[in-house]
């Protein structure tokens, strides 16, 4: 694969077409790919072309592209693995079960080249108990993407052991062409980046609340309206330079012993798993939903990633220096 192609040159492949899978597949389509989409189960394929329509429909709205028609036509939807034959990248996007990730690969494996690269979207599973899987381990490596994916610019790519480097490079390359800012993880550790940070603070939060200390309802404003207000633009680190590190150093030594170091499931997502509650998709989580909320709860989302989308764009890192040097 050459990282300099027209990326209409470059099929891509993705094997899942739940909810994650179908967005992937949305945010391929914009950035100019041909798409094979693979349709594993039954399941994937009940409404999959009404689903990914849909969100090529957000993207038109969201002016990330011109036109769905013309994306329409570079999308083919199967259940035939022999579809993804002339696949330069294949991305998986199924359950979290090793059982059912293995048979994808072997399938994918006994049809595309020896040099296509194959990417998982797990955010749970190390790469590197995956890569066995995979003939020529080497190209295997994760591209794990946010929801929705064709609205966000976060993209973690990461390398298991046996991950070389120039496979790694060209997906980090790629990943500009598809508007992501990618991150680039060498090492293959339990919950890549992203979900170490966010796991550490549903601990914390469901700490706090099964403490008696706050509510849901106020917990969620907090974070919200504190760091919901500078993130997107800052992150953590940017953050702390804005503040001026002064107190830092004596807070997270008062602070630090006093975090929750719990390792169990809360006692309260273990209830929800119990009453297979889905929140929003079955209008049965952790906040209370009448029927029909969780649909408008979906809406809203969309709503507001469009919105994030193009605010995010205009204070991008580059931009801000931009703006200070005119200063």
């Amino acid at each position: 694969m050459d990282e300099q192609s027209n990326v209409a040159a470059i099929p891509v492949g993705v094997v899942g077409l739940g909810l994650m899978g179908s967005s992937i597949v949305a945010a391929l389509l914009i950035s100019g790919h041909p798409v094979k989409a693979i349709a594993p189960i039954a399941s994937d394929a009940e409404n999959v072309h009404e689903r990914i329509y849909t969100q090529l429909h957000y993207c038109q709205q969201a002016a990330l592209t011109d036109s769905d028609e013309d994306l329409k036509a570079r999308l083919e939807i199967s259940q035939d693995y022999a579809v993804l034959a002339d696949c330069q990248v294949v991305i998986e996007c199924v359950v979290e079960k090793l059982a059912v990730k293995s048979e994808v690969y072997r399938k994918i494996t006994d049809v595309v080249s020896a040099e296509c690269i194959i990417g998982s979207n797990t955010s749970a599973l190390p790469i590197s108990e995956l890569q066995p899987y995979v003939s020529n381990p080497g190209r295997f490596l994760g591209i794990h993407w946010a929801e929705p994916a064709f609205m966000t610019r976060f993209l973690e790519i990461t390398c298991g052991k046996l991950t070389m480097p120039v496979f790694a490079e060209r997906i980090f390359t790629l990943a500009h062409q598809w508007g992501k800012e990618p991150t680039l993880l060498k090492k293959d550790i339990r919950g890549f980046i992203t979900n170490r940070l966010m796991y550490a603070v549903y601990r914390e939060i469901f700490y706090q609340m099964e403490s008696g200390n706050a509510t849901r309802e106020d917990l969620d404003k907090v974070f919200r309206y504190d760091a919901g207000s500078w993130m997107t633009l800052m992150g953590v680190f940017r953050r702390m330079d804005y503040l001026g590190l002064k107190d830092y150093a004596a807070a997270l030594d008062n602070i630090f012993p006093q975090l929750s170091n719990a390792a169990g499931v809360p006692e309260m997502m273990q209830v929800m798993v119990a009453e297979t509650a889905r929140g929003i998709h079955n209008d049965r989580g952790l906040y209370p939903y009448g029927p029909g909320e969780g649909k408008q709860w979906d809406e809203a989302f969309t709503r507001f990633n469009l919105e994030i989308h193009s605010l995010a764009a205009k204070y991008s890192e580059e931009q801000v220096k931009g703006h200070l040097y005119k200063l």
